[in-house]
């Protein structure tokens, strides 16, 4: 049985490939895609400017 298709949206991007390949042994070693990797990564990362922007805003 085929897996069900993603609701998302391609993203190409051109990455170092000393980057590309930390990506690829931590997949290796997690047992995930790259895509659930990067989107973890990205989530993260966007998660944690938003909580910054957010304590700036309360400073001013």
């Amino acid at each position: 049985m085929a897996r069900q298709k993603k609701n998302g949206t391609y993203l190409n991007v051109c990455i170092e490939t000393p980057i590309y390949e930390k990506l690829e042994a931590l997949c290796k070693d997690a047992g995930q895609t790259k895509t659930v990797a990067v989107e973890r990564a990205l989530t993260a990362y966007l998660d944690d400017y938003a909580e910054k922007q957010r304590k700036l805003k309360e400073l001013h």
